[in-house]
């Protein structure tokens, strides 16, 4: 039973970032990143929990649309592996891109719930 609530907890967590990374809520993105998040985008670049959410804060990064797809989970005691894939419209410093990414993300359930600590995205091809 707890392996199910906590499932759906790491579940519920993840759908609220992405949905925070639309709205620019930084006060959630400051609760469920972890202090040191390694946040790996598709295009390589790394960032930390503090200039991930100084890119969105300042605008440097907006995210217009992003819909995760087909989220799965898996515990590890106090970590949560979450696999799954978005479609992610974002600005990037003026530059619009439509995305489509497999990504691999980590939790880990610590004393304010489940922070994220480690995200990794790779763009999916282009389907004609």
């Amino acid at each position: 039973m707890a392996d199910h609530y906590d499932e759906q907890a790491a579940l519920d967590r993840e759908t609220r970032r992405f949905a925070a990374m639309v709205r620019k809520d930084v006060a959630f993105l400051n609760q469920v990143l972890a202090d040191d998040l390694s946040y790996t985008h598709s295009s390589g670049n790394l960032d930390t929990k503090t200039s991930f959410i100084e890119s969105v804060a300042s605008g440097r990064l907006t995210y217009e649309t992003a819909v995760p797809e087909g989220l799965r989970v898996r515990l590890f005691g106090d970590v949560a592996v979450l696999t799954g894939m978005a479609r992610i419209r974002v600005d990037v410093q003026g530059e619009p891109s439509d995305l489509h990414i497999r990504f691999t993300d980590v939790y880990v359930k610590r004393e304010p719930g489940w922070q994220m600590v480690a995200w990794q995205a790779t763009r999916l091809p282009a389907q004609a």
